[in-house]
């Protein structure tokens, strides 16, 4: 698929030094005004493993919560940012998935995002995360503020029981890749519950060979295939479990 590629990552500060950020924090913070440079220079470089010391760090020679501290002293956006980067991933994806749901309208890309990127036991932690944070189950959610074979899409991913193993079974490839076609480009209309059958439940290693197959069938590569049959939310996500393989 011509977009397959690694996603970036933010990777350890060499010589890291817990108290020692703890210290450029504080002074960032005092005074009349904050260094907002100071922190994202700090908070916006190390790792998460890295940010949970620095909070532990600071909780014990302050006394007190930098998320707190840090939320006194910022606002908007930039301050949502900058709190975000404190928590845990999971913690994290269940804030988004849950500002992405409430209110007036639905921020379809950012359920894209989190469910199509994350591996199974991530989703399983996050639906976790999300009920003993909100009291409520993120499924029921999801399908309150989606609909159609969207919502089905997103309800298959939350069920967190795509194969993870290294498997690939040659035959079944070849069988999906053609599968694939006929449900799209050989026919009039497109069968979207084939496409969810193979994309949300197969292995990485496996879907890599049916897209090398369904280019020898077709001719055309998958995500250009996807472009032409599928169109908005349904299209974006099906785009974006491709992505993240």
């Amino acid at each position: 698929m011509a977009a397959i590629g690694n996603c970036g990552t933010v990777t350890e500060a060499a010589g890291f030094d817990a108290a020692a950020d703890v210290q450029r924090l504080r002074g960032a913070m005092k005074g009349a005004g904050t260094d907002e440079g100071a922190i994202i220079e700090i908070l916006a470089h190390r790792t998460i493993a890295q940010r949970q010391c620095i909070k532990e760090a600071y909780k014990q020679s302050v006394g007190k919560d930098l998320a707190e501290d840090l939320s006194s002293e910022l606002s908007g956006n930039f301050k949502s940012v900058i709190l975000g980067l404190l928590m845990l991933a999971p913690v994290y994806d269940a804030y988004e998935l849950r500002n992405a749901i409430k209110g007036a309208g639905t921020e379809e890309a950012c359920l894209i995002d989190i469910l199509a990127s994350r591996t199974s036991a991530e989703i399983k932690t996050i639906i976790a995360f999300y009920k003993k944070q909100y009291g409520k189950d993120l499924e029921d959610d999801v399908c309150g503020d989606t609909s159609g074979m969207f919502q089905r899409v997103l309800v298959s991913l939350l069920t967190a029981g795509r194969d993870e193993s290294d498997k690939v079974d040659e035959a079944q490839a070849v069988l999906d890749a053609k599968e694939i076609y006929e449900a799209g480009e050989a026919r009039w209309g497109t069968d979207e519950v084939k496409f969810l059958t193979v994309l949300c439940v197969r292995n990485q290693k496996h879907l890599l060979r049916v897209f090398e197959e369904y280019q020898k069938i077709s001719g055309k590569d998958i995500e250009d295939s996807i472009k032409r049959e599928m169109s908005g939310c349904l299209e974006d996500v099906f785009l974006a479990i491709g992505l993240f393989l």
